[in-house]
C-alpha cells in the first residue's frame, strides 16, 4: 500500500571553521574534523536519543586515506553513536554534502528513516583533488570532454567566454564584496553560531584552537586584486582573489521528518521543498546552477520571483555572476549571500553544501517575510545542484520585492 510523502525538515547544521590547505589543519585528520561536527550536532540537540539516528551519510571528493573507508560509518562509530546506526560515503565533488542531504532526505520522505545526519569533509591540504585517481583515457582520446573540463579554473575562464559582459572588473568587485560581507557577518556574530571550535596541533606552534575561517582577507581591495596573475589563461579573468581557495573543513546537518522533530522537541529551521541535479557541458562547469535551478523551480511550481533568499556557492565569482545575470538579478542584490561566501570563507569541496544551508537557515530566521529560498552550486565534471527550501518562520505576509503570495 503506498505511503504518503512526509515533510522533511532541516533541524540543525554545524561546521568546523574552514582552513587553508597546509594551514591550521595541516596535522589534523580529515575524519577527526567530521567527527567533531557530528559530536557537536548531538551535543546541541540533547533531546535526540542517539539511537534514533537512522543513517549517517558523509561526503568526500577524494575518498582516500583518512577520507576513505566508508566514512559515514566509521565517523558515526568514532563520534560515539550506537553500533546500530549505519553509515555510508558519497562523492559528487563540490556537491557532496548537498547530495548527502538530498539522499537522506529522500529516505525520510519515503519513510525509510525518521532522523539522519548528512554532511561532508574535504582535507585538500592532505588530499589534493584528483589524488590517486586514474581517469579512463578514452574520456579525452574520444573527445567525450575537452581537456579543460579537468581543470576547474579553465572551466571558469570558458564561462567568461560565454558571458563576455562579465568582465575582470565585475568579478573582482564581487570578490571584494564577498570579503566585506563575511567580515561584517563575523562582526555581527552571524557566523559564529554555526562553528564548532577545533583543537589543532603543529610541531612549530604547539596546541591551538581554530575558531575562525582562515582564508578570510578582509583587507582585500580592487587595487590589490587587479595586480594578481591569471594562472589559467594569459590575460584571463580568473585569479586567486576572485575564486575560492584550496581549503580544509567539515560540515554536518541533522534532518528529520517534521512529525518526528516535533515529537522529540527538535527545532525546525527549514522545510525541504524539492531539489534538482542537472548535467551541463563539463567545459563550462560553472553554468550548472542555472539549469538545476530552472528544473527545481519547475518541480516546485515556483518562479525565480518567488525566491527571496539565495545562498550561491562562490567556487568562482564568474559562476555566481553568470547565475545572477541569467535570472536578471543584480550583482549586489542584498538577497544573495548576505553573509559572504566561499571566496572569503573557503570551499572545502564536499563539505560546502551544508554551509550554504546553515546560512540560508539564518536568513530565514532573520527574514520572516521570506517564504522560499534556495541553495545552489556548480559541480565538477559539468553539473549543477539546487535545493529549494521553505521558511517555517514565514509570517504569511508578502515580501516587498515580490508581487504575489504563494
Amino acid at each position: 500500500m503506498p505511503r504518503p510523502q512526509r515533510e522533511v525538515v532541516f533541524v540543525d547544521g554545524v561546521r568546523t571553521p574552514f582552513g587553508k590547505a597546509k594551514g591550521q589543519y595541516a596535522e589534523t585528520r580529515a575524519d577527526d574534523l567530521v567527527i567533531k561536527a557530528i559530536r557537536e550536532l548531538m551535543r546541541r540537540n540533547p533531546s535526540l536519543p542517539p539511537e534514533r539516528v537512522d543513517e549517517v551519510a558523509i561526503a568526500a571528493t577524494t575518498q582516500i586515506g583518512d577520507q576513505g573507508l566508508t566514512l559515514g560509518r566509521t565517523a558515526a562509530l568514532l563520534a560515539g553513536l550506537p553500533q546500530s546506526v549505519p553509515g555510508y560515503s558519497i562523492d559528487r565533488m563540490c556537491a557532496g554534502a548537498m547530495t548527502a542531504v538530498t539522499s537522506t532526505a529522500s529516505g525520510i520522505a519515503f519513510g525509510a528513516y525518521d532522523v539522519a545526519i548528512a554532511g561532508g569533509v574535504e582535507h585538500m591540504g592532505r588530499h589534493p583533488m584528483g589524488e590517486g585517481v586514474d581517469p579512463n583515457p578514452r574520456i579525452l582520446s574520444e573527445r567525450i570532454v575537452n581537456p579543460d573540463a579537468l581543470v576547474m579554473g579553465k572551466t571558469a575562464e570558458n564561462l567568461h567566454d560565454r558571458y563576455p559582459t562579465i568582465t575582470r572588473q565585475r568579478v573582482d568587485a564581487y570578490a571584494v564584496r564577498s570579503q566585506q560581507k563575511t567580515k561584517a557577518a563575523y562582526d555581527a556574530g552571524k557566523i559564529q553560531p554555526d562553528l564548532v571550535p577545533v583543537a589543532t596541533r603543529s610541531a612549530e606552534a604547539g596546541w591551538g584552537l581554530a575558531t575562525l575561517d582562515e582564508p578570510m582577507r578582509p583587507e582585500t581591495t580592487l587595487e590589490s586584486l587587479a595586480g594578481l596573475k591569471t594562472p589559467f589563461r594569459s590575460h584571463g579573468n580568473v585569479t586567486a582573489g576572485n575564486a575560492a581557495g584550496i581549503n580544509d573543513g567539515a560540515t554536518a546537518a541533522l534532518l528529520a521528518d517534521e512529525e518526528t522533530a516535533r515529537e522529540l522537541g527538535l527545532p525546525v529551521k527549514m522545510r525541504l521543498v524539492t531539489y534538482s541535479f542537472v548535467g551541463v557541458e563539463p567545459e563550462v562547469m560553472g553554468a550548472g546552477p542555472i539549469p538545476a535551478t530552472e528544473k527545481a523551480l519547475r518541480l516546485a511550481g515556483l518562479s525565480i520571483d518567488d525566491i527571496q533568499a539565495f545562498e550561491v556557492n562562490e567556487a568562482f565569482a564568474v559562476q555566481v555572476l553568470a547565475f545572477l545575470e541569467h535570472f536578471g538579478i543584480a550583482d549586489d542584490d542584498e538577497r544573495v549571500n548576505p553573509y559572504g561566501g566561499a571566496i572569503a570563507m573557503g570551499h572545502p569541496l564536499a563539505s560546502s553544501g551544508v554551509r550554504l544551508m546553515n546560512q540560508l537557515a539564518r536568513q530565514f530566521e532573520e527574514r520572516p517575510e521570506v517564504r522560499y529560498g534556495l541553495t545552489t552550486m556548480c559541480i565538477g565534471i559539468g553539473m549543477g545542484g539546487t535545493v529549494i527550501w521553505e521558511n517555517p518562520h514565514w509570517n504569511g505576509t508578502t515580501s516587498e520585492s515580490t508581487g504575489d503570495d504563494k
